[in-house]
């Protein structure tokens, strides 16, 4: 995880996300950098928007926390629909996420 957050400071700053700049992120944060970690994520990012990104994944967030908030109680026909929308927002994060998967 430390890996993606290295590359979203570095993006927040206004730098370009590079081996070197992740790596000295990660040993600033006291953190010692995994050589094909680094290189997977700088691999990962090239072409990737960031905005983007992180706006999918943020629209997608609210259907995840709106999931916990079913009542038990609901008939089957309810839970049958909720599981349904519940899928499409998995399926939502899923994409967003993808970056997220490939470290852990």
């Amino acid at each position: 995880m430390e890996y993606v957050y290295s590359a979203m400071l570095l993006h927040k700053a206004g730098k370009d996300i590079t081996e070197d700049a992740v790596k000295a992120v990660l040993t600033a944060a006291g953190v010692q950098a995994d050589e094909a970690r680094v290189k997977a994520l700088v691999a990962a990012l090239d072409g990737v928007n960031i905005e983007d990104a992180i706006a999918k994944a943020a629209a997608a967030a609210p259907v995840a926390a709106a999931a916990p908030a079913a009542s038990g109680d609901a008939p089957a026909e309810e839970k049958k629909e909720e599981k349904k929308k519940e899928d499409d927002g998995k399926a939502e994060e899923a994409a967003a996420a993808g970056l997220g998967a490939l470290f852990g």
